[in-house]
This record gives structure tokens, C-alpha cells and sequence, in this order.
């Protein structure tokens, strides 16, 4: 399993929160729309509560998870209410739950294939009855759609990061990120991350679950939402 303490760090954690929120919020409303009403949620890479806010505020009560304590710090200010945990999938043990939800592609930033395969599995035996879960997950077709050596730069207030990413065949996308943020005293703190994201052919991991007995469904979207190319929801029920 990858150094999981060496992703989303505080600076970088702030930085998620202030300007990528968006994809969470874009994800929301198809997320609820597949939700019985009031269920007990699992949320798996809630981040710094993007999405948990929203189940929230529709009704659900959410055990929200990140292996990121500096996203849980975040995640508690935003929803106070949520019960929030420090969760490393496929190796913690797995709260049971009426749904299952992820979006930001947790499950890709597993070491390989197998430990993907292994966690998903794990995420689907944790659904009680007539559960459901809902995940996004970068196929290898990601890679394909963002192939070669690419720069982005990004300012916010009080911050700015510069990201290169690299799609390394067949199956790893990496991003280095550097930020840049200003302390209370006029001084800049300069900090970097490298991500390390694992791609899988989704159709294996839903073949494997159909094989073990599951409802399984692919889709390019999440309700409404036309999903960035290469990813896909995968909505499993039991």
C-alpha cells in the first residue's frame, strides 16, 4: 500500500477544499437520486466533506472516512454533525451499511489492480440487505484520454498550485503538485506532493462482482452528470 500519510497534507488538503470542490458538487444530486431516503451511509474519501454535506442535508446519517486526517480536520469543520473516521481501505475493517459512496476515485490511489479489486470487494460485502453502493473508478481508458507530459497552474486566495501529471503505461497516472500558500505573517510557504494513481479495466472489477453474486451496473455519468473520460460509476447492489 502506498505511504498514505504522504498524500494530502495540510496545505494541499486547504487548497482541494478551496478549489475543487466542484466535481463532488457536480456528483451530488445523481448520488442522492439513486438514495432511499434517511439511510445510514458509508462514505469512503469524503475529502473535506464536499459530498458529505450534501447527504447530510438530504437526511442521511453518514460515517464519513479519509485517509487523510488533515481532510478529517477539514471535513469537520464543514460538517460538524457527520460522524467522522480515519479509514484505510482494503486493510481497516469496513463499517456495514444500508449504501456505499465514494466519488474523487479513492479506490485508484491503492497500490495495484489486486488491491483495488480486494478493497471493492470488501466495500461490497460491508452493504447489509438490499444495499447499494456507488463509486467512481478511473479505468485504463484514462490514461488513453490524457496520454504524455501535461502543466497546470491554478491560483486561488492566498494560494496557488502547479501540477504535472504523467500517464505512465499501462497503468499508473502520477501528479506532482507544488503549492504555494501565504502565512499570516506575509511570508509563503512552498510545499509538494506526488500522487500516485493506479488505473483498472472496470469491466474486470464489475465481472468479478456479478460473478460473486451482485447487481452490477457501469455507467459514464451520475445521474445527470457526464462523468471526465476515463472514469466511470459503478453502482452495485446486493
Amino acid at each position: 500500500m502506498p505511504d498514505v500519510d504522504a498524500y494530502y497534507r495540510e496545505d494541499l488538503a486547504r487548497i482541494h477544499e478551496a478549489g475543487f470542490g466542484d466535481y463532488a458538487d457536480a456528483c451530488a444530486p445523481g448520488v442522492l437520486g439513486l438514495l432511499e431516503p434517511g439511510v445510514d451511509v458509508l462514505e469512503i474519501g469524503c475529502g473535506s466533506g464536499a459530498l458529505t454535506k450534501h447527504l447530510i442535508a438530504a437526511g442521511h446519517s453518514v460515517v464519513a472516512t479519509d485517509a487523510s486526517q488533515p481532510m478529517l480536520d477539514l471535513a469537520a469543520e464543514t460538517v460538524p454533525s457527520a460522524d467522522l473516521r480515519l479509514l484505510r481501505i482494503p486493510g481497516d475493517p469496513i463499517p456495514s451499511a444500508k449504501a456505499i459512496v465514494s466519488v474523487g476515485h479513492a479506490v485508484n490511489y491503492l497500490s495495484s489492480p489486486e488491491e483495488i479489486e480486494t478493497a471493492v470487494m470488501k466495500l461490497a460485502d460491508a452493504l447489509t440487505d438490499d444495499g447499494l453502493m456507488v463509486i467512481d473508478i478511473c479505468d485504463l481508458s484514462y490514461g488513453d484520454a490524457r496520454s504524455g507530459v501535461n502543466h497546470a497552474t491554478v491560483d486561488g486566495e492566498g494560494w496557488s498550485i502547479e501540477v504535472t501529471t504523467i500517464f505512465e503505461p499501462p497503468n499508473r497516472f502520477i501528479r506532482g503538485m507544488t503549492t504555494n500558500v501565504e502565512l499570516p505573517d506575509g511570508t509563503q510557504r512552498l510545499g509538494h506532493e506526488t500522487h500516485i494513481n493506479v488505473l483498472i479495466d472496470v469491466g474486470t472489477v464489475a465481472d468479478t462482482l456479478s460473478e460473486a453474486g451482485f447487481e452490477v451496473d457501469l455507467s459514464r455519468s451520475i445521474g445527470d452528470y457526464d462523468l471526465p473520460d476515463g472514469v466511470y460509476a459503478l453502482v452495485v447492489r446486493n
